[in-house]
Parts: structure tokens; C-alpha cells; sequence
């Protein structure tokens, strides 16, 4: 086990998370997510995507987002674009969005039904255009090459991938990427449709390190459609990888991937805490993340999936829950480590109640 030192964790919250949303979300309830997100020490924010409303509907006010939010110090804004149009839209608003950092991957689906259905796209026209990208790259005097792989494990259109399909189409791509010259020194893997389970993640990074060494980053983008992303992204940790995708209480999901919602994310705030729990920094503040989950549940008007923000982390010290507290039942009397112990003074306390733990004929 080689755990790194440090990881970067991308709270994709903003686009991610709210893309799926209602979009009678207010402007006023994403300023505050957004505000509350800048506090939590990311060093860089997606506010949200210039996509067109039709396809997107959570984002026809992005706009508005982009004009009225105040930038955090030290805080890099970003903004994901679709083609020419979203760039210019963004662009617009540079230097407080900086969407000019162009990223040269050449990304590829497995699946080729999830690429028609989330980029339009057939899989064959997805490599074909991939020649194109590595020349753009050469041209913009990049000196490494990148690769992605979309749904590399599995798809609940065609079936699971084995790991001799992603080494096939990852060759492919490297290829393309050596024909000028450049080694490709990073790989994303992006699981929108959560086929990931922590044997293949291990089974995939060995595979490639065995036979890419030069591969230096690992970068993880994995839906918790099943609930096992966070021990997925536990397995990645394991061998060292960096790179992260989250979103606060796991919100998100796809709406062409068959599962909605439901294909959720790992949520922020469980996967920072189990990073500080091994001794890996992340640079968040967790106790600023938990109020931050918090908020966005409020926003969005239903639960989410976190665990900490619910729970709390592992109290020590002055945190330890005091011996005569008393029965802890619902969701809101367990928000003490945040909210005090008020949120559960109307409770029975075994610790003063001898019957209150076995019972009595009355019970």
C-alpha cells in the first residue's frame, strides 16, 4: 500500500450536483452554496455550465450566478463549456472565470450508446476526432498527453467491460499520443454510470501502471450509483492515486445514464473525512464542509446521501459525547455535534432512568 501524502478533491457541487436539480432553485439559494463552498478551502470552484437551457435546464441562470457572486480570495472560478458559444458566454466574464485553460485529453466512451445519448456522439466518431485534439495539442506546444476513459467499467446499456476492453481502447489512444512525440503521462476514468467496484478499480490501475509506467496521474470521476464509489476511491488511495471528483451530501447524477439522481456522487465530506482519518491532507476544512452539506441540502429541498454531515466526525477530545446523554433517535437530535445539546433535551436519558434501557410491562 503506497497512500500519497496529499490529494486533490474536486467538489463538483455547482455543476454537478445542480445540473439534475429543479430549476426553481434561486439565484439567492446558489449564491449562498456557492459562498459557502469558497469557505470550505478548495482551490478551485466550478460555478456551474454555459449550456444551453433546453438540455440543461438548472443552468438557464448561470448568467445571473456569474454576474452576482463575490470570488473568494485565492479561489480559481471556472465553468464547464460545451462548444464555441459557452466559451464566449464565459469568457465574457474573465478574469473572475477563467475558462481559458484549455485541457487536451482525448476522451473516448466504451459505451457507445452512452455516448449518443450523452454527447451526440457515436464512439468511432469520438476516436476519429481524437486525431484532431492531439494536433491542437502540438500546437499549443503541450509536452505531455492525457487520456479519458468514459464508462470504462461497465454500462447499463450494454454490459459490463472487461479489463482487456479499457487496455484496448487505452492503447488506442496512447498511440495516437505517441505517433507525435508525447509520452501520456495522465489518465482520467470517468464512470457516469457507477459499474465501478473496488477489485476492478485495483485490477485497472495495476494493469496500466504495469504497462504505462510513465503514467504518472490518476484522475477519478466515479458515480456512487451502487454505493461503493467512496471504497472504490478508498482502492484508488491504496495505490496511490491523487485526483478526485466529490460533490456535497453526493449530489448529482446523469439524466442519460437510466438512474437520474439516483446515480448520486461521492459525497464531499465522507470522502475527506476518511482521507484525514489515514493521514492524507486534503487542504479542506471538514467542520466548513459539513455546514456547507448542510446548506446545499437545504437548497435543493430534499435529503442527501452524506454520512459525516449527518453524523459528525469521530468526536475526540472536548467532542467526546458526554456519558449521560441521553436516547439520540431522529436525524435532527443527532446534528448535537453541530447544533448543541438543546436538539435533545426532550429525550429520555438512561443514564437517570434505570427502566428506560430494559423496559417495563407499561413499555
Amino acid at each position: 500500500m503506497t497512500l500519497p501524502k496529499s490529494v486533490e478533491i474536486f467538489d463538483d457541487t455547482m455543476r454537478e450536483g445542480l445540473q439534475i436539480e429543479s430549476p426553481a432553485i434561486t439565484i439567492d439559494d446558489k449564491l449562498r452554496l456557492l459562498d459557502a463552498i469558497g469557505d470550505m478551502g478548495a482551490k478551485t470552484i466550478s460555478i456551474g455550465s454555459f449550456a444551453h437551457p433546453k438540455w440543461t435546464p438548472s443552468m438557464a441562470n448561470i448568467d445571473e450566478l456569474a454576474k452576482r457572486f463575490t470570488p473568494k480570495p485565492g479561489v480559481k472560478y471556472t465553468a464547464l463549456v460545451f462548444n464555441e458559444v459557452g466559451f464566449e458566454r464565459a469568457d465574457a466574464y474573465y478574469p473572475k472565470i477563467d475558462v481559458r485553460q484549455r485541457s487536451f485529453s482525448t476522451h473516448v466512451e466504451l459505451c457507445d450508446t452512452f455516448a449518443r445519448r450523452n454527447y451526440n456522439r457515436t464512439q468511432r466518431e469520438q476516436i476519429d476526432s481524437a486525431n484532431s485534439l492531439v494536433q491542437n495539442a502540438v500546437e499549443a506546444n503541450r509536452d505531455y498527453g492525457s487520456v479519458t476513459l468514459g464508462s470504462p467499467f461497465g454500462s447499463n446499456f450494454e454490459g459490463p467491460f472487461s479489463l482487456e476492453q479499457r487496455m484496448e481502447l487505452l492503447t488506442l489512444l496512447i498511440e495516437k499520443w505517441h505517433e507525435v512525440g508525447l509520452e501520456v503521462l495522465e489518465l482520467s476514468l470517468l464512470d457516469g454510470m457507477g459499474w465501478n467496484m473496488p477489485h476492478t478499480v485495483e485490477d485497472t490501475i495495476l494493469a496500466i501502471r504495469d504497462r504505462y509506467p510513465e503514467i504518472r496521474t490518476f484522475h477519478l470521476h466515479f458515480h456512487n450509483t451502487r454505493g461503493v464509489g467512496i471504497a472504490s476511491y478508498y482502492e484508488a488511495l491504496r495505490h496511490g492515486v491523487t485526483r478526485f471528483d466529490t460533490s456535497l451530501g453526493g449530489l448529482g447524477g446523469c439524466p442519460y445514464c437510466g438512474n437520474g439522481r439516483a446515480a448520486g456522487h461521492v459525497p464531499t465530506e465522507d470522502f475527506i473525512l476518511l482521507c484525514h482519518e489515514m493521514g492524507i491532507e486534503t487542504g479542506y476544512d471538514l467542520d466548513k464542509v459539513i455546514e456547507a452539506a448542510v446548506i446545499a441540502e437545504e437548497v435543493v429541498g430534499h435529503p442527501l446521501n452524506g454520512h459525516v454531515s449527518k453524523a459528525g466526525p469521530l468526536p475526540n477530545g472536548e467532542a467526546l459525547y458526554p456519558a449521560n446523554m441521553p436516547f439520540i433517535e431522529s436525524l435532527e437530535e443527532a446534528t448535537h455535534f453541530r447544533n448543541g445539546a438543546h436538539v435533545y433535551q426532550e429525550q429520555r436519558s438512561p443514564w437517570s432512568d434505570p427502566n428506560a434501557l430494559v423496559g417495563t410491562e407499561k413499555d
